[in-house]
């Protein structure tokens, strides 16, 4: 990337004369409960635009440091107490705060500071993004990072298996949703087949941020579903005042499954060295029908880092591991003994910000990562099947201004990522892919209406290193796509609570290499998988309305959307056995006009003093286009048929009962049948599922002690997830009894 490489040097030529700032200062405070005036300890505090987090001591004093002229959103996150955001703006002084949280038994409740007063949120874009920490957090963490997530409202699981699965959010997943770790992309192939895991382990995130609309053309083109980023912090960007982190011990029954971690961060003057340590492991998952076979898995991500931190902002580097063997449950109709997979990826990561002493930019960052990734999938002879490698290495250079004439504030960048891609078993050749991307993204309010907008320029070079004009799948020969994406996202304010609001996004996705040149059997994913060289990029207009209403007792969000392909490309199953391997079917990579629509719904009240009632749904509908050739052979009437792996309507209502540091509840599931297929897919019935949990805090001191324990389909249902590509072998797990013991200190 030689030309990205100039655009760098010449930027760095025209910011030579500006000098990195002195005008840097001190958010510091302290917080206190606003009924018994005490000092909160443990409480989360984030700076949103810069990325700053610190924890506060156990007397509630906080201190970020270096932070540069602006305005800032400051949100305090504390278990039991409404979630505070208020503007900060810093001009030549130090600030110091009295925070005054409020008591609250609602989950999922915040407040907006305006000036001596408070409000309940609503005028912000929260629509477009929402975290996931604390309490619900620690309640719903599983062995995988879509576990973790499968009970928000519009999220799903796509798996096979244990170890394997991956995010879906309103039917869209694979490259449609976008995985990073700490802002970076995780460098893995999850997003190709059901059967790689995802490189992130959750058991170490300090939070997990979604975000949806003009925010997330800052990562990528392609993320119509949305961006899911695990923050692990592992390159700190402040300093804290004496040796903090957590120890995390989690057990579980349903696969005799134990999990471990240990985060650190030690200060020395400047410095702030963090350490990571965790592992996993879990033997095959048991059922109401009995053990799925080869579902084990042995996992650890693990991680160093250390950054230098100074007035003018900070640099740091970090070096991660990721080692993961797990089992890929038998099939007789693809391979009866079942496969194991061996995975490892090493990263290397650097970050810079610059603090800028200049009325128009107020910093700017920088940050590269290399990702050495290989997986192997082995048969139950112990020979080497297919063998993936990878090497990603991603560059990123980021500028965010202050007010500039009718904008709030904004952010400008440049990406790249080359990918250097090779497989071993299969006929697919080894090719390399170059991205180049460019972004900006503003924001302004008109009173109570706040508009955010952004554009994305995307140029891709898809260039195999061997072509092939002869090739079964067709001319194999290097591929370039540009195009540009872009969003608007608009909120206002109705007032007495209500919000409304609209988001609409252009998206880009050129095919991947797999979709464009794969030729081989994929035996882990019971498929021959075929590609296309002559494949289109896909575009999609997306657009989501949304209402929103919190008051002191209570709180609803409420969502309708509606995504238009115009070339929708996935692995079609062409029910036709191959003529090499007539043991798996062909999978044939193709582009099509499709829609998916649907509506979320979520809503939480104080129904008594302690007792809170919760409740959600969502449902997605997606068709793609039927073509006149298929409507000849098949005799079709409809124009149009259902897309496969579709998650059906999901429900779920819940109650709990909380009382200063103890929680306890109980929660009810039910999902539909799902009878709207694809071709040669299986539908699913309908289930019921009952979920128990209790939460128990303890805050002694330097030390805050949190246990949670869970027990999940309580009454053994036997049931059958839509998005697994076992279920027609194996029901889900079954009645799972879950400890989790986490300390802060």
């Amino acid at each position: 990337m030689n030309y990205l490489a100039l655009i760098l040097l010449l930027l760095g030529v025209h910011l030579s004369d500006v000098t990195p700032g002195e005008d840097s200062f001190i958010i510091k405070g302290t917080i206190t409960d606003s009924e018994s005036e005490e000092p909160i300890s443990f409480a989360y505090v984030h700076l949103e635009e810069l990325n700053r987090t610190v924890v506060a001591e156990s007397n509630g004093y906080f201190e970020l440091k270096n932070i540069p002229i602006g305005s800032y959103t400051l949100t305090v996150h504390r278990i039991g107490y409404l979630t505070q955001s208020q503007e900060i703006t810093i001009v030549d002084k130090d600030i110091e705060l009295q925070i005054r949280l409020h008591p609250t038994v609602l989950g999922s409740q915040s407040i907006e500071i305006v000036g001596e007063t408070g409000r309940l949120e609503g005028s912000s874009l929260e629509d477009a993004s929402r975290k996931v920490l604390g309490n619900d957090l620690r309640r719903n963490l599983g062995a995988t990072l879509s576990e973790t997530l499968a009970n928000l409202p519009g999220f799903d699981e796509r798996k096979m298996g244990s170890a394997p699965g991956r995010p879906v959010i309103r039917g869209l997943g694979d490259e449609r949703v976008l995985i990073l770790q700490d802002g970076m992309r995780s460098g893995d192939v999850s997003d190709q087949s059901a059967d790689h895991a995802v490189t992130v382990d959750p058991i170490s995130a300090q939070e997990v941020q979604i975000a949806r609309g003009p925010s997330a053309l800052a990562y990528g083109a392609n993320a119509i579903g949305g961006v899911i980023n695990v923050v692990r912090n592992q390159i700190k960007t402040t300093v804290p005042n004496r040796i903090r982190g957590s120890l995390t011990l989690d057990g579980e029954t349903v696969n005799t499954g134990f999990s471990g971690a240990l985060d650190a961060t030690i200060p020395y003057k400047n410095l702030a060295l963090s350490f990571n340590l965790n592992g996993r492991t879990a033997l095959n998952t048991q059922t109401p029908e009995g053990d799925i076979e080869n579902t084990y898995f042995n996992s650890t991500n693990s991680a160093a880092g250390l950054s230098w931190v100074k007035d003018w902002g900070y640099v740091g580097g970090a070096f991660s591991t990721y080692f993961n063997s797990y089992g890929i449950p038998p099939d007789p109709n693809g391979h009866p003994n079942g496969v194991d997979i061996e995975m490892e990826k090493y990263q290397y990561d650097l970050k810079s910000e610059i603090v800028i002493n200049q009325n128009f930019l107020q910093l700017i960052e920088a940050d590269f990562s290399l990702k050495n990734y290989m997986h192997r999938e082995i048969e139950s002879t112990g020979d080497l099947g297919t063998q993936f490698g990878l090497v990603t290495t991603n560059t990123s250079v980021k500028a965010k201004h202050n007010a500039l004439g009718i904008f709030k504030k904004g952010s400008f960048g440049l990406w790249s990522e080359i990918e250097d891609y090779a497989i071993i078993g299969a006929n697919t050749p080894d090719a390399n892919s170059y991205k180049v991307g460019a972004y900006i993204i503003e924001e302004v309010d008109f009173e109570a209406l706040h508009l955010e907008a952004g554009l994305r320029f995307d140029w891709i070079l898809n260039k195999p290193k061997e072509k092939d004009s002869n090739s079964s799948i067709g001319n194999i020969t290097e591929k370039e796509y540009k195009a540009l994406s872009s969003s608007l996202a608009a909120s206002y304010n109705l007032g007495s609570g209500f919000s409304s609001g609209i988001t609409v996004l252009h998206s880009f996705r050129a095919p991947s290499l797999e979709e464009l040149y794969s030729q081989g059997p994929h035996l882990a994913s019971y498929s021959y998988e075929l590609g296309n060289p002559e494949l289109k990029p896909e575009r999609a207009l997306a657009k989501e309305f949304f209402v929103r209403y919190q008051s002191n007792r209570a709180s609803l969000d409420a969502a309708v959307y509606h995504n238009n392909f115009s070339n929708y490309l996935y692995a079609r199953n062409t029910g036709q056995q191959n003529n090499s391997r007539p043991d798996l079917n062909n999978y044939q990579f193709v582009g099509t006009e499709a829609a998916l629509y649907g509506a979320e719904l979520s809503a939480e009240i104080q129904a008594l003093e302690y007792l809170v009632l919760n409740g959600s749904a969502s449902y997605t509908i997606a068709e793609r286009s039927v073509s006149e050739y298929e409507q000849n052979i098949s005799n079709y009437t409809d124009d149009t048929r259902p897309l496969p792996q579709i998650p059906p309507l999901k429900t779920a209502l819940s109650a709990k009962y909380t009382n200063n540091n103890f929680e306890i509840g109980s929660r009810g599931r039910w999902v539909a049948k799902q009878n709207r297929t694809g071709e040669f897919e299986t539908p699913t019935n309908s289930y019921t599922l009952l979920d128990f949990f209790a939460q128990y805090t303890l805050s002694k001191g330097n030390l805050l002690h949190t246990f949670s324990f869970n027990v999940s389909n309580l009454l053994n249902e036997e049931y059958r997830n839509h998005l697994s590509r076992i279920k027609d072998l194996k029901l889900e797990a079954g009645r799972n009894f879950n400890l989790l013991y986490r300390l802060y200190f």
